[in-house]
């Protein structure tokens, strides 16, 4: 889908400074709530995205809109959730819509600091009532070629994600060879299976594994025992990967939110 960008910012982002480093972060929302949906709290997880000062934000579980929630909870937004987690803060939002139902929709979003010059999303749904996509944007980034940006929230069956997984791979075919490439979000593999067949893919790598050996323990968030939660990169190298365990992200949702620094 091609989105319509701002000739302005587009022409200001031929002429500024290369960027050589942008900090990426990845975050299930639970739609807003805390874990068991006790308690909502959009509007401080809005501000704990805000204190990251992340160029790009990948998000999963994020609600385009929700009629009974919006008529439950005071200080529901009036735009959808990731327009309010975007705020003034991320300039450009693309949305992914996923999983439709009588009172709303969800899916795949993604914040960037940069233009969105074109996002599309792509059902890898396989059988069943689980809804699930490939949110993918190109960004203009200043300095560099399009960089791509793959929001994932795979299904919660192996036999699903590892067909999921090779749609993915087939996507990562279709991108310029030499493109700056990052995926992040959730994979929902917890046996991780799915890790060893996007290792298969050449030139590929995992933040957390390459950096710690180990990929990154986020679900559940109080007590973390299980590595769901991802960032992969291609033609670009990863710095510092982080996970935010601490107060307050292990109080706003059911993952552990990651982070990283990518050099392009």
């Amino acid at each position: 889908m091609k989105l319509e960008p701002d000739p302005t910012r587009l022409a200001s982002t031929q002429t500024a400074p290369a960027v050589r480093r942008l900090q990426v972060l990845t975050v299930n929302t639970h739609k807003g709530f805390t874990a068991f949906n006790r308690r909502y709290i959009l509007p401080e997880l809005r501000e704990a995205v805000r204190s990251t000062q992340a160029d790009i934000v990948f998000l999963q579980e994020v609600l385009g809109s929700h009629d009974r929630h919006a008529a439950r909870h005071a200080g529901w937004p009036q735009t959808s959730q990731y327009e309010f987690l975007a705020d003034s803060m991320w300039t450009d939002f693309a949305y992914g819509r996923n999983a439709v139902y009588p009172n709303g929709h969800h899916g795949n979003a993604l914040l960037s600091k940069y233009p969105i010059i074109e996002h599309r999303n792509l059902d890898v749904s396989i059988t069943g009532p689980e809804r699930r996509g490939l949110l993918h944007c190109v960004l203009d980034v200043p300095g560099q070629p399009h960089v791509h940006a793959v929001c994932v929230h795979l299904s919660l069956l192996e036999s699903h994600r590892q067909k999921q997984l090779q749609l993915l791979r087939r996507l990562l075919d279709s991108l310029p060879a030499d493109a700056p490439v990052i995926i992040a979000g959730d994979f929902n593999d917890w046996k991780l299976h799915g890790n060893r067949t996007l290792g298969l893919h050449r030139g590929l790598h995992e933040a957390f594994e390459r950096h710690h050996g180990l990929l990154a323990r986020t679900y559940p968030a109080r007590l973390p025992l299980l590595r769901l939660d991802r960032i992969y990169l291609r033609n670009a190298n990863s710095h510092a990967p982080r996970i935010l365990g601490n107060k307050p992200w292990s109080h706003l949702s059911d993952h552990l939110p990651l982070a990283v620094e990518v050099q392009l």
